[in-house]
């Protein structure tokens, strides 16, 4: 089976829902990566991994480098520019061309023709624009392709007791909760070689916690998905549920 997964910026992949990518990998699973951006507005690291003109070019290496501590596969970029954060902390996506972005979309997945995508949740996890244009853009590229088209799941999904209610989707039910310690080490690669971004990682959890948090501390062990098309009330079934549900905490 073939599985494209689509994210905004590159470390998505990794931080919301490796261990999900990593165990479907080790199922079998032919693994596809498709990010909006190459980060360009993200931070540079703690002391800098290189200046500001270059920061895109090393995201692109992160990337490729976890992809690969993931179980591999094919990696391609939709090449929008990921804008700066304002001084006041504000996000931004990257784009306001959003039929533009459907149409790059519905491309990749005629060209790749997956039997599911996997994207961002409708709520953007924490509310960031970049991650709900392209959870928007994926839903109406797939309701578009209507007899062929892929299931479609997005990850974070809530479901009650979520440790991390803050990345939780909380308009996206859980339709499967999983247990993804047997894909920590790879998630635990693939987080460190996103090395620009490992000191935005532990910040906000080490400053709630009182004291410097290392990045396997912060990692979910936990991840979850929500199937948003075609959309089912009760736990649905199909392949993506037959390859996960040996890691079902249901």
């Amino acid at each position: 089976m073939k599985i494209l997964t689509i994210f905004s910026h590159p470390d998505d992949e990794t931080m919301l829902t490796g261990g999900t990518l990593a165990l479907l990998s080790q199922a079998g699973a032919e693994m596809f990566y498709l990010c909006a951006t190459r980060g360009e507005g993200g931070e540079l690291g703690e002391p800098p991994v290189c200046g500001r003109e270059q920061i895109g070019d090393f995201r692109e290496r992160e990337l490729a480098c976890a992809v690969e501590a993931l179980g591999g596969g094919w990696v391609g970029f939709l090449g929008h520019v990921d804008p700066l954060v304002s001084e006041n902390g504000d996000l931004h996506p990257y784009t306001d061309d959003f039929d533009g972005v459907v149409v790059q979309i519905a491309a990749k997945i005629g060209q790749i023709q997956p039997g599911a995508v996997i994207t961002h949740g409708s709520n953007g996890e924490y509310g960031h624009p970049g991650h709900i244009l392209t959870h928007n853009a994926v839903c109406q590229a797939v309701e578009s392709i209507e007899e062929t088209a892929p299931l479609l799941y997005t990850f974070c999904a809530d479901f009650p007791n979520h440790p991390r209610p803050r990345h939780a989707n909380p308009n996206n039910p859980a339709h499967i909760v999983l247990d993804i310690g047997p894909a920590m080490p790879q998630k635990e690669k693939a987080a460190y070689c996103h090395r620009s971004q490992n000191a935005l990682f532990v910040r906000r959890r080490s400053k709630r916690a009182g004291y410097q948090l290392t990045v396997p501390e912060i990692l979910l062990n936990v991840e979850s998905l929500h199937r948003a098309y075609p959309s089912v009330n009760a736990a649905p079934e199909d392949e993506i549920i037959d390859l996960l549900s040996p890691f079902s905490k249901k």
